[in-house]
């Protein structure tokens, strides 16, 4: 069996762009708000390098979901 890693609606029934778009905006939401207890954890085991690298991924995630969200206010 070869697996594409490519989903073209095949699959999964959906090649939506903008339902992908939804996925992608709500997964770095997820993830900000994830990483919001990842981080308590190292700030409460006294690990401020780890805690400072998880801070840094949330405020990516943070960025990915801002900019999800600005390509939904244009397309819809």
């Amino acid at each position: 069996m070869t697996v594409r890693n490519e989903e073209t609606g095949q699959i999964t029934g959906t090649a939506d762009k903008d339902y992908n778009l939804l996925w992608f905006t709500e997964t770095c939401l997820k993830n900000a708000l994830r990483l919001e207890t990842y981080i308590a954890d190292a700030d409460r085991a006294g690990d401020t390098e780890l805690a400072d690298l998880f801070r840094r991924a949330q405020a990516e995630s943070r960025k990915g979901a801002e900019q999800g969200k600005e390509f939904l206010r244009r397309r819809m």
